[in-house]
């Protein structure tokens, strides 16, 4: 499992949360999406590694703008470039 956490600009309630969650689901691979509206920041879990591209396409199709990516952790391995 892989666990990548992503900084989302924009979202500013449940249903924003709920948007960008249900977008992140549709991606292959997607396991988890946990959204904190607040720090603006989704951890998404995957059963493998996700390209930075594809999320940035799900995040935007919710009408978000992704920010960066902050981490990327696998198991058992450090942070992932």
């Amino acid at each position: 499992m892989t666990a990548s956490t992503y900084t989302i600009t924009g979202m500013a309630c449940g249903h924003c949360a709920e948007s960008v969650t249900e977008e992140l689901e549709r991606i292959a691979g997607v396991t988890a999406v946990t959204v904190d509206v607040d720090s603006g920041t989704v951890v998404v879990t995957s059963d493998r590694d996700l390209k930075t591209a594809d999320v940035r396409a799900a995040v935007e199709q919710a009408g978000y703008e992704l920010k960066a990516e902050e981490t990327g952790f696998g198991e058992g391995d450090g942070p992932q470039s």
